[in-house]
C-alpha cells in the first residue's frame, strides 16, 4: 500500500505524509447472515496514523462496536478492504493473527475485565507474560513506569475489588499498553464511571496516547469527551461521516 490510495478515502489526515497509516479501511462491508441477513457496516472507509486519537460516535446499534471488533481482528469483513499496520487480517492464519492481536493492538472496554485474583501490578503485566512466558526487567520497568505515571504507585498489590472504578480502569489502560502496541481500540472506556472519573481517566488516556505515539480509537456516547479527540467520526446508516464541530 502507498500514499497514492489515500486520496480515495475520506478524512485521512494528510495524503501526504510519508508515513502509512497504522489502520486503513476501505468500503468494509460488515453483514451478519441468518433467518434475516443484518447489514451492519455498508461500505466503511478509515485512515488512521499514528499518534493520532480518534473518537467515534453513533447510536446503539449504528455499528461502532462492530467496527472496533474487525479493526482488533476479532471478526472478519464480509467484503472490501482492511489493513492493520499494512497486513490484511483477513490472509493471516490463526498464529499469525493472535500474534498481530498482542504485538499491535491493545483493547480497552466499558468494564475493566480484570483478573479478581489478580493484583493491580499482576493484571497490568499479563500481557507481557502471555506474549514472552516471563516478564523481563525491562517490560516490567516500563509497566511500572506507566502505573506510577496514572497515580497507581499505592495500590500496585491491591486487587480489583479493593480498588476504586477509576483506578480499574486505570489498570486497564495500563494493561492495553503493556506491549507497546501501535492501535489502541477503547470501546465506551469511561460507561462505567462517574462524570469525574470518567474525565480523569479519559485525560489520562489522552496523555498517555501523545507520549507512547499510539493510535487510539474510541467509540464513546459522551460528546465533552469526544471534543477533546484529534478527529471526530460519526458513524450512521453503515457509514462512517467526519463530524468536525459538535452542536
Amino acid at each position: 500500500m502507498t500514499d497514492s490510495s489515500m486520496p480515495s478515502i475520506p478524512f485521512a489526515p494528510d495524503p501526504g505524509q510519508s508515513e502509512p497509516p497504522v489502520v486503513f479501511a476501505e468500503r468494509v462491508v460488515k453483514t451478519y447472515f441468518g433467518k434475516v441477513d443484518t447489514p451492519v457496516l455498508k461500505g466503511v472507509d478509515l485512515c488512521v496514523r499514528q499518534g493520532e486519537f480518534i473518537a467515534i460516535m453513533g447510536q446503539s446499534g449504528s455499528g461502532k462496536s462492530t467496527l472496533l471488533n474487525l479493526i482488533g481482528c476479532l471478526d472478519r469483513p464480509t467484503s472490501g478492504r482492511l489493513e492493520i499496520v499494512g497486513a490484511n487480517p483477513a490472509r493471516l492464519g490463526d498464529d499469525d493473527l493472535a500474534r498481530l492481536r498482542s504485538e499491535v493492538l491493545g483493547f480497552v472496554f466499558q468494564s475493566h475485565h480484570l483478573l479478581t485474583e489478580f493484583t493491580c501490578l499482576e493484571n497490568a503485566l499479563l500481557p507481557i507474560m502471555i506474549r514472552r512466558g516471563g516478564i523481563p526487567d525491562v517490560e516490567r520497568s516500563h509497566v511500572l513506569k506507566l502505573l506510577y505515571r496514572v497515580g497507581l504507585q499505592g495500590e500496585l498489590n491491591k486487587r480489583p475489588d479493593e480498588m476504586s472504578g477509576g483506578q480499574n480502569q486505570r489498570t486497564a489502560i495500563v494493561r492495553a499498553l503493556a506491549n507497546r502496541p501501535r492501535v489502541v481500540l477503547a470501546d465506551e472506556p469511561t460507561g462505567n464511571l462517574d462524570s469525574a472519573s470518567g474525565s480523569e481517566v479519559f485525560r489520562l488516556f489522552r496523555e498517555l496516547g501523545r507520549e507512547t505515539g499510539v493510535a487510539v480509537i474510541m467509540v464513546t456516547h459522551d460528546d465533552r469527551l469526544a471534543r477533546q479527540a484529534d478527529r471526530v467520526l460519526l458513524i450512521a446508516d453503515g457509514q462512517l461521516h467526519p463530524l468536525a464541530d459538535l452542536p
